[in-house]
């Protein structure tokens, strides 16, 4: 996966040379997120998207939503400066992501609302990302209460594995993608346009980041 580096120039890139997308994304966790964009991006064919995981060391205390979204902000501003300054084409403009779930956390509306007003895009999963894990292999029913360890009990590896938060490749099975984005929209839709997001449970649209900010959309 791409690491976080320095700022490169923004530039016009040199004659004959590629000019790739770069997408910023900042995870909740330290973890799982990561690996599973890792391999994602190892699963799929070239996208002309450079990925940076822009808060890759960041403590825990630096990872809650408002926090992640407030860190984010800052990141599209001086992205999007740069990139009008180099005068780079509109399709090459950054994009900024936060992924993070419902847990216990506050603040989320207040994050939703900042993101919006910044331009950050967000994917969201509650109680947590585990549940768009299950969906790769079974339809959610039901809700899980807000807990996330409801979700995580229902994953077939749950009890064969010695870490649930590391990701492994046999964990996402070839067209699982497409089964887990229609079961996923299935899921969404018992609930009310009207209800606000941290009141969705189950929910989670990280097939929206995979698609729209990966450039992916099969694996």
């Amino acid at each position: 996966m791409a690491r976080t580096r320095g700022k490169d120039s923004l530039g016009p890139a040199s004659k004959g040379q590629r000019r790739n997308k770069i997408v910023h994304v900042f995870t909740e966790g330290r973890v799982t997120e990561p690996q599973y964009i890792e391999i994602v991006r190892g699963k799929a064919s070239a996208t002309g998207i450079e990925v940076r995981i822009a808060n890759q060391s960041a403590p825990g205390s630096q990872r809650k939503p408002i926090t992640l979204v407030e860190a984010a902000v800052r990141v599209m501003r001086e992205e999007t400066r740069a990139a009008k300054k180099a005068k780079l084409a509109e399709k090459f403009w950054p994009e900024v992501w936060c992924l993070f779930d419902r847990d216990e956390h506050q603040q989320i509306p207040a994050a939703f609302k900042l993101a919006k007003e910044a331009g950050v895009q967000i994917a969201f999963s509650h109680p947590c990302f585990e549940v768009w894990r299950l969906l790769h292999h079974k339809p959610v029913h039901g809700t899980f209460g807000g807990v996330c360890g409801e979700a995580v009990n229902q994953l077939p590896f749950a009890n064969s594995v010695e870490n649930i938060k590391n990701v492994l490749p046999e964990q996402l099975p070839r067209g699982s993608f497409a089964r887990a984005k229609k079961r996923a929209q299935e899921m969404n839709a018992q609930h009310p346009a009207h209800k606000a997001m941290e009141q969705r449970d189950p929910y989670t649209d990280v097939y929206e980041f995979v698609e729209k900010g990966l450039g992916i959309t099969q694996y």
